[in-house]
């Protein structure tokens, strides 16, 4: 398949640069696969969507304030953006700055904190912090936002680009479907006779990089952390004995299903990659966000909702004014049966 299938032309001012006042204030497009009908909604008509033992999935990670501005020992500014916490004082990082950066280089950042690289590894860094990881991030580090919001991270954003439903810290992005909910529409929810789980996957910064291979099957996927717990495990098979779906929260919260699926572990590193024709053995129905063209998100929603589903969705939302990407409106789909 070609990556030039998963290009659309998209006006700027339609990418969304500040979440809506509210959470639960987005509008939603309803895809139906299997006839490709369209309908408008609210997110506020979520819970009118749901049927009695229907399962919602939600990823409950949380995104760390990976983002450090510092200086090497030349002197340089450098831009710092940790990937992946690997113990204590150890990570995985994403390094900006004028020059090269070598193994044994010596920075400073945040406050005064030192750094020494210790390997490349790929287009990361092994490096060692002076302190805890988490402490200098939680003091120092600033919120990770998509590259294509183009304004600093303020108050507002520490708040708004972390679901409330989020515990386990690991993420550098948020799994911005998400980001919707309030606690009362995870109510309204529960009152409609849904139940809800839980699954990890911790979003790494691949989750923004377009697929730049020029067919899909060269492109190798970043591997993220995910954990499926047995309780979910559990809530998926009463949905299916009750005849239930299972619904996903945004594409982390499908993979991580899919993940242990189709590798019987419950936990672990994927890097699954979904495209069209793949086999969907777990998620009935997938709410998720707009995607960037040509990235792998994009091309996990059509092949659960249909390529040309989806050519002409994103035509509509263009057309009917939708907010794009992370701070943007959602889809509700339902997979071709």
């Amino acid at each position: 398949m070609k990556t030039s299938d998963f290009d659309y032309a998209l006006p700027e001012e339609l990418i969304a640069q500040h979440p809506a006042p509210e959470r639960g204030a987005s509008r939603l497009l309803h895809l139906d696969a299997t006839t490709g009908a369209l309908e408008d909604l609210a997110f506020a008509d979520l819970p009118r969507q749901v049927r009695p033992n229907d399962l919602v999935v939600l990823n409950d990670t949380r995104v760390i304030k990976a983002r450090l501005y510092g200086r090497k020992s030349t002197g340089g500014r450098t831009e710092v953006f940790v990937e992946r916490i690997l113990g204590e004082r150890e990570a995985l990082v994403l390094m900006r700055s004028g020059h090269r950066t070598r193994a044994g280089a010596r920075l400073v950042v945040g406050d005064g904190v030192a750094l020494e690289v210790l390997a490349v590894e790929d287009d990361l860094f092994r490096v060692r912090f002076a302190e805890p990881v988490m402490s200098v991030l939680e003091r120092c580090g600033n919120v990770p936002l998509p590259p294509y919001v183009r304004h600093a991270p303020d108050a507002t954003d520490a708040e708004r680009y972390q679901t409330v439903f989020a515990a386990r810290p690991g993420a550098v992005a948020a799994p911005t479907a998400g980001l919707h909910f309030d606690r009362a529409m995870l109510e309204r929810l529960v009152r409609a006779g849904a139940h809800l789980a839980r699954v990890t996957l911790h979003v790494g910064s691949g989750t923004f990089q377009p697929v730049r291979c020029a067919e899909l099957e060269q492109h190798r996927m970043h591997s993220e952390r995910y954990e499926v717990p047995g309780a979910t495990i559990a809530a998926i098979g009463a949905a299916r004995a009750a005849g239930a779906r299972v619904l996903a929260i945004g594409t982390t919260a499908l993979r991580a299903l899919e993940s242990w699926a189709a590798s019987g572990a419950a936990s672990g590193e994927t890097s699954l990659f979904i495209y069209p024709g793949f086999a969907f053995r777990v998620v009935d129905r997938l709410l998720t966000n707009f995607h960037l063209p040509r990235s792998s998100l994009l091309m996990l929603a059509s092949a659960f909702g249909g390529t040309e589903n989806l050519r002409r969705a994103y035509a509509h939302a263009i057309a009917q004014r939708y907010r794009f990407y992370s701070y943007g409106d959602a889809m509700l789909i339902e997979r071709a049966r």
